[in-house]
C-alpha cells in the first residue's frame, strides 16, 4: 500500500509538470502505468498464494535462495517499469498503424518520471560520500565518490557493447517465430546443446597442470561478484500463463523450445525458463547485478545491511551453527526458514536426527553443491580466527573495529588469490601481460561494473571444467572407505552430507588433490549438467548448456563475430576462418549446419569452441573478455580490500 500511495503521489507531481518534447498523452502514460502496476501485482500475488498454499520443498528453496529484500523491492519496481514501457509500445504502435521504438515517444525527463512511479531507486540522483569513510560500505555504493553507484548492488550490468533484441529494446533473440537473422532462424537452445555440446561420450580427461579447485575456486569467486536475478514471479504478467507450464513466450516466461521426445520432455514441448530481472535504467531493457561487483569477500559478508547484521555476532565475529560441530569446528549457521528446503538424509536412521538446513552465508548460492559450501566455511572460519588474534593484539578495540578490520584482510585474501594464482592459470600469462598489465593504481574514471557479457557467457567457460563426480578423500589421500565418491547430482543442496560425512575435510582434500576436468570438444559437458540439472524452483531436471544460451539470448547479448571485433580479432567469415580457430571439421560442421552464418553464433557458444592459449583455459575471445574485466575490477576499486 505505501508503494502505491507513493505512486498516486508522484502521479500528482508529473500531470503539473509539462514536457513539450514527450509525444505520448500524459494521460496514456498514467494509464499505463497504473495497469502496468495491476499486471505485476496480481502476477506477484498468484505466485505468492502458490507458495504458501503448496509449500513443497521445491518452493521452500526459491523462497530460501531469494536475494535481499531491497533486492526484491527494486525487481519489482523495475517489472513495473519494463511492463509500462512495453504497454505504452503496444498502445502506441497501434494508434499509429506502425511499430514503434519507445525512444521515439518518450523523452528522457518522461522515462525518468515513470522510474519514479514505478518506486525504482533514484540513482540518477547525487549522493553525497563522506570524504574520511575508512572501510568500504556494505553495499558498493560511494567506492567511487564522484559515481558513488558504480559497481554498487542493485544496478545493472554494464554494457559494452549495446544490447540486441528482436524489437530493438527488450524482445529476446528467438521470442518471435520465424524470425530469420542473415537469412537463418536461430537454432533452439536445446538442439545446439544436444548436438554440440553433448556431442560424444567420450572419457573425461584430466588436467595434469591443476586441480578441482582452479574449479571451484572459479564459481566461488564468480558469486562475489555477480548474481542477477530472475524474475520472482512465476505468472505471466499476460493473464493466463503459468511459467511452469506454458510454452509462450510472455514476461517473465521465455520457454525453452524442444522435441516431444526429447529425454527432458515430460510430454511438453517445452521447458521452463524464467527471464531475468530487468533494472531500472533506460529504454532498452538491462539485466541487474544484486550484489557488489567488487572482489569484496561479499560471498562472506553480504552485499546488503540486513544481510551483514544476520551474518554477524555481537563480538565481532560471524555467526556460526549452534546445532552441529565438525571435531571441534563451527559450520555455517543455518537460515531461518524452517523447514528449509535442503534435501534431507535418506533412510530410517535419518528419521532419528535433527534435520540438517540450508546454511547462510554472504551469498544464497551457498548450498548449490558442496564444494561452494566448504569454501564458504573455511572463510567464516578464518574470519573468526582471525579476528580473535587481532582482539589479542589490540585489545582496547571495539567490536565494530575488530569486524572491520578483519574484513579488510579477507577481502584482501580474496584479491591476491583471484588475481594472482587464479586469472594467470585461466587466461595465460601473456593475456595477463596484454589486458591487465602491471598495476599503477586506483582510476577513478574506471567503471568497475560486472559486464553482461562477462557474467552471462564468459565467465561461464567453467561450467564445462566441471566434474561429474565428487570424490571424498581420507587423511593419507585416499578414496575414504566410509564416503563414497558422489555423483554430482548427488551434491546439489546437500549440507547434510558435510555435518554427517566426515566434516569438510573428505571434500577439501580432493579438491586440493584431485585433478579438474580438462576441456576437450569430444566432451564439452557432462551429462550431468546437460541431461540432470537439478533446480529445485522447477519440478523436472534441465540442461545448464540450454540454460546458458538462453540467458544470452534473454539478456541481449550481440553474437560471437561482434564480441571478436570488440577484442580487436578477426572476423570469423567462412566456415575455413572457424575452422582455424575451432580446428573440428565435425564441430565446424555442426555449427554452420545449425546457425547458417558465423554472425548467428551465441557468444557463449563460439567463446567456448575456441581452442584454449597457450598456458590458458580459454580461448581468444574470453581471454580478452575475462581479462578486460578483471583490469576494471582492480583499477576502479578505490578502497583496496
Amino acid at each position: 500500500m505505501a508503494g502505491f500511495l507513493m505512486g498516486l503521489t508522484s502521479i500528482l507531481m508529473f500531470i503539473s509538470s509539462s514536457d513539450s518534447s514527450q509525444l505520448v498523452p500524459e494521460s496514456l502514460i498514467i494509464s499505463s502505468f497504473q495497469e502496468s502496476l495491476q499486471m505485476v501485482s496480481d502476477a506477484f500475488n498468484k505466485t505468492a498464494q502458490r507458495l504458501d498454499l503448496h509449500p513443497s520443498p521445491s518452493q521452500m528453496y526459491r523462497l530460501s535462495r531469494r536475494p535481499s529484500a531491497e533486492t526484491q523491492q527494486v525487481s519489482r519496481s523495475a517489472e513495473i517499469f519494463q511492463t509500462t514501457l512495453t504497454l505504452l509500445k503496444e498502445k502506441t504502435s497501434r494508434r499509429q498503424r506502425r511499430s514503434v521504438q519507445i525512444s521515439e515517444v518518450l523523452s528522457v525527463k518522461a522515462v525518468e518520471r515513470i522510474a519514479n512511479l514505478s518506486g525504482c531507486p533514484r540513482t540518477f540522483q547525487s549522493t553525497t560520500c563522506a570524504t574520511d569513510e575508512e572501510y568500504r560500505s556494505i553495499t558498493g555504493v560511494c567506492n567511487n565518490r564522484k559515481n558513488p553507484f558504480w559497481g554498487s548492488a542493485n544496478t545493472g550490468l554494464a554494457r559494452w557493447l549495446p544490447a540486441e533484441y528482436e524489437d530493438g529494446e527488450n524482445q529476446p533473440k528467438g521470442w518471435n517465430a520465424g524470425r530469420q537473422y542473415n537469412g537463418f532462424q536461430l537454432p533452439p537452445v536445446r538442439e545446439v546443446s544436444k548436438r554440440i555440446i553433448r556431442s560424444s561420450s567420450s572419457a573425461l580427461q584430466e588436467d595434469r597442470d591443476y586441480s578441482q579447485m582452479l574449479v571451484d575456486w572459479g564459481q566461488y569467486i564468480d558469486h562475489d561478484i555477480s548474481f542477477t536475478p530472475q524474475s520472482s514471479s512465476q505468472t505471466s504478467f499476460t493473464p493466463g500463463f503459468d511459467c511452469l507450464r506454458t510454452c509462450v513466450s510472455a514476461d517473465p516466461c521465455f520457454p525453452i523450445q524442444i522435441s516431444r521426445d526429447d529425454p527432458l520432455s515430460r510430454n511438453s514441448s517445452c521447458l521452463p525458463f524464467f527471464r531475468s530481472s530487468p533494472s531500472c535504467t533506460g529504454l532498452q531493457r538491462q539485466q541487474l547485478n544484486s550484489i557488489t561487483s567488487f572482489i569484496d569477500a561479499s560471498t562472506v559478508y553480504g552485499s546488503s545491511e540486513e544481510q551483514q547484521q544476520i551474518l554477524r555476532n555481537s563480538a565481532g565475529l560471524l555467526a556460526v551453527s549452534d546445532e552441529f560441530w565438525d571435531t571441534g569446528r563451527p559450520f555455517l549457521p543455518s537460515v531461518p526458514q524452517r523447514p528449509s528446503a535442503c534435501l534431507q538424509q535418506p533412510g530410517s536412521l535419518a528419521l532419528l536426527e535433527a534435520r540438517v538446513e540450508c546454511f547462510a552465508a554472504g551469498d544464497s548460492r551457498v548450498n548449490e553443491v558442496l564444494p561452494l559450501a566448504v569454501l564458504h566455511t573455511l572463510w567464516m572460519r578464518e574470519h573468526n580466527r582471525l579476528a580473535e588474534l587481532l582482539v589479542q593484539i589490540n585489545t582496547h578495540w571495539g567490536k565494530q573495529r575488530v569486524y572491520q578490520e578483519t574484513r579488510k584482510i579477507i577481502g584482501a585474501l580474496h584479491q591476491i588469490f583471484t588475481m594472482r594464482d587464479y586469472i594467470p592459470k585461466v587466461i595465460g600469462q601473456d593475456s595477463v601481460n596484454e589486458f591487465l598489465g602491471p598495476y599503477e593504481g586506483y582510476n577513478e574514471s574506471v567503471d568497475p561494473s560486472v559486464s553482461n557479457v562477462f557474467a552471462t557467457a564468459a565467465f561461464r567457460f567453467g561450467h564445462v571444467t566441471i566434474s561429474p563426480y565428487l570424490r571424498r578423500l581420507n587423511q593419507s589421500f585416499q578414496e575414504d572407505e566410509r564416503y563414497e565418491t558422489l555423483t554430482l547430482q548427488q551434491s546439489f543442496f546437500s549440507p547434510w552430507r558435510l555435518v554427517r560425512e566426515g566434516g569438510l575435510d573428505p571434500v577439501l582434500r580432493a579438491l586440493l588433490s584431485a585433478p579438474a576436468v580438462l576441456q576437450d570438444q569430444e566432451h564439452l559437458m557432462t551429462e550431468e549438467l546437460t541431461e540432470r540439472l537439478l533446480v529445485l524452483n522447477v519440478p523436472q531436471n534441465l540442461d545448464l548448456a540450454a540454460l546458458n544460451l538462453q540467458r544470452g539470448r534473454d539478456h541481449g547479448l550481440p553474437g560471437y563475430n561482434a564480441w571478436r571485433v570488440f577484442c580487436g580479432l578477426d572476423r570469423v567469415e567462412s566456415r575455413s576462418d572457424l575452422l582455424k580457430l575451432v580446428g573440428s571439421d565435425d564441430l565446424v560442421e555442426e555449427i554452420m549446419d545449425l546457425y547458417g552464418h558465423p554472425d548467428n553464433v551465441d557468444v557463449w557458444l563460439g567463446g567456448l569452441l575456441e581452442r584454449p592459449l597457450s598456458g590458458a583455459r580459454t580461448g581468444p575471445l574470453f581471454s580478452c573478455l575475462i581479462g578486460k574485466q578483471m583490469k576494471k575490477l582492480r583499477d576502479g576499486d578505490r578502497t583496496k580490500a
